[in-house]
């Protein structure tokens, strides 16, 4: 009330400082304006531009600004993105009134990481981009690729034990996508139906196997077309191992005083499933290897909780569940591997950086975030998310509840791109264990010289 009352006296006043402007201390236009009558004033005032005849200026135009987005390995949710971005630009276009377009670009997980460094090497840098917590993190930081956002907003929303993961030296330096708890993907129903659980040591995982192949069932999907996942050996592998009989490991290799030789027995759970696996390994990538998992072509695979939402595409009553690899008969080895894998940053000269911090910080917005992550099928990373967990993370949280798990070891990324390609060369027989032990070791020697 005393808003409209303040209102209407306003515009009194403004009509009084009118007329009398008017009238100038001309009778004759004073006379003029009253022989016109209300009818004559109010169509002057009515032939003004709204804008000015009220005293107020024009409204500014918007800020243009074209947020550059590099999102690698992420094409399977571009739909999301995209939408989730559109959701962002409203957002600032109402409250900041700048109108933001995005280019945006998902290149695939096998070339994305090369083509992000040598773009940030020679200045070409995007606006906002996406990187391994574990692989990429410490490198990308020590090169002074990622801004500081721990006086965001975001930073105050992260989960302790996320925020750990993106974090270097007590900072915050990227938002978590997918905060995850893997080791292979089974088929509840094929292992319900068979009356099986999952094995805890080699010698159960051979005999699950064994019961598979006597139900005419392939064991294990193999999906080697793309490098990276044959790579995913070998963080399961180091992973299980460093946490149990060889601690030391890590330490040595980052010092030059190992090999993969003292850890050779991680080849035996990579033999048990390349021995066991589904034909035809190289004519599939990962697309069709989450169709033919969720069609049942095979009761595992060796994958992470990043495909569910492919998977489920593919078949939506699918029912699978994630366990940790077994890698020899020691039980302190199984367990699951944890870890933020895709987060989003920054880099301290982008050209449009605070419309691109905006747009991480909506990213963990308090009620769209939950949509967001929810249709990804990614981890609540938010103090502030309320959905509920999937099945899935349920399954692996039953481990992680224990004890059984551990932090994503981080290997450089140098050497889990060289494993890849060399565990593809192993199954098709062209590198022996020793070649790839060789391989291996050269790749990680030559991270640590580039590192120094």
């Amino acid at each position: 009330m005393k808003k409209s009352i303040s209102i209407l006296a306003a515009v009194a006043l403004l009509g009084l400082t009118a007329a009398c402007s008017s009238g100038g201390g001309n009778s004759n236009n004073g006379a003029n304006a009253g022989s016109a009558g209300g009818d004559g004033g109010n169509q002057a005032a009515n032939n003004q531009p709204a804008d000015t005849a009220g005293g107020n200026e024009p409204a500014a135009a918007p800020k243009k600004v074209e947020l550059k987005i590099f999102l690698g390995g992420l094409d399977r949710f571009r739909e999301q993105f995209d939408g989730y971005f559109e959701k962002f630009a409203e957002k600032e276009k109402a409250e900041k009134n700048i109108e933001v377009t995005f280019n945006s670009e998902y290149p695939g997980a096998d070339n994305a990481p090369q083509i992000l460094k040598t773009r940030l090497a020679t200045g070409d840098v995007p606006d906002v981009f996406s990187l391994h917590a574990g692989n990429d993190m410490p490198s990308f930081y020590k090169a002074g690729y990622l801004t500081d956002l721990s006086d965001q907003p975001l930073a105050g929303k992260l989960i302790d034990g996320i925020k750990d993961l993106v974090s270097m030296d007590g900072k915050v330096v990227a938002v978590p996508m997918e905060s995850l708890s893997w080791g292979y993907l089974y088929n509840k129903k094929i292992f319900s139906d068979l009356g099986l659980t999952p094995p805890t040591t080699l010698t159960e995982m051979k005999a699950v196997v064994q019961k598979l192949k006597d139900n005419k069932i392939a064991p294990f999907l193999l999906s080697y077309k793309e490098s990276w996942i044959p790579q995913l050996f070998l963080p399961l592998t180091v992973g299980g191992l460093v946490n149990s009989s060889h601690t030391d490991f890590m330490d040595k290799m980052n010092s030059d005083q190992g090999s993969f030789a003292d850890i050779k027995e991680m080849f035996d759970i990579i033999d048990l499933v390349n021995a066991n696996g589904t034909d035809r390994a190289f004519e599939k990538g990962n697309d069709d290897g989450a169709a033919d998992f969720a069609n049942g072509k095979a009761a595992m695979w060796v994958q992470g909780t990043w495909d569910a939402d492919a998977i489920l595409k593919m078949n939506d009553k699918m029912e699978f569940g994630v366990a940790p690899l077994p890698i020899n008969d020691d039980p302190a080895s199984l367990r699951i591997n944890v870890s933020v894998s895709t987060a989003l940053s920054v880099p301290p000269n982008s050209k449009n950086k605070d419309v691109a911090i905006d747009l991480l910080n909506f990213i963990l917005d308090d009620q769209a975030s939950n949509d967001l992550y929810q249709s990804l099928k990614f981890n609540p990373v938010s103090k502030n998310h309320t959905f509920k967990p999937y099945p899935w993370v349920e399954d692996a949280a039953v481990y992680v509840n224990k004890g059984q798990s551990y932090r994503d070891p981080a290997i450089p990324s140098a050497v889990k791109d060289e494993s890849g390609k060399a565990l593809q060369s192993y199954y098709d027989k062209k590198l022996s264990k020793e070649d790839v032990i060789k391989d291996l070791d050269k790749a990680w020697k030559e991270a640590n010289a580039a590192n120094k």
